[in-house]
């Protein structure tokens, strides 16, 4: 079992940037893709990117597609969400998670194992 910790939420005027982390324990993290999402108050959990084992592959949902990069250090076992010019409807509560599937995941039972979520908030 993976133990995956996000960090690197907090506040930000609409605009602005913020750097999720995610890392992960263990010793098998390259062998798995990984993923992000969010969930905003009364919604579900949607889609955000997710990053192929080696790092070679990204995918995005549309609604952050060319503001939001993933990205993976395996070295330090940690996977990246640089958010740029965020938008109010960009807040959210931010979870990673691990899937064994090799090729691109976007729902949410793809995802075996979830961190416990790092909180974003986007004023406008």
């Amino acid at each position: 079992q993976v133990q995956l910790v996000e960090s690197g939420g907090g506040l930000v005027q609409a605009g602005g940037s913020l750097r999720l982390s995610c890392a992960a324990s263990g010793r098998t993290f390259s062998r798995y893709a990984m993923g992000w999402f969010r969930q905003a108050p009364g919604k579900e959990r949607e889609f955000v990117a997710w990053i192929s084992n080696s790092g070679g592959s990204t995918y995005y949902a549309d609604s952050v597609k060319a503001r939001f990069t993933i990205s993976r250090d395996s070295a330090n076992n940690t996977v990246y969400l640089q958010m740029n010019s965020l938008k109010s409807e960009d807040t959210a509560v931010y979870y990673c998670a691990r899937t064994i599937l090799a090729q691109v995941a976007v729902r949410r039972y793809n995802y075996n194992d979830w961190g416990q979520g790092t909180q974003v908030t986007v004023s406008s």
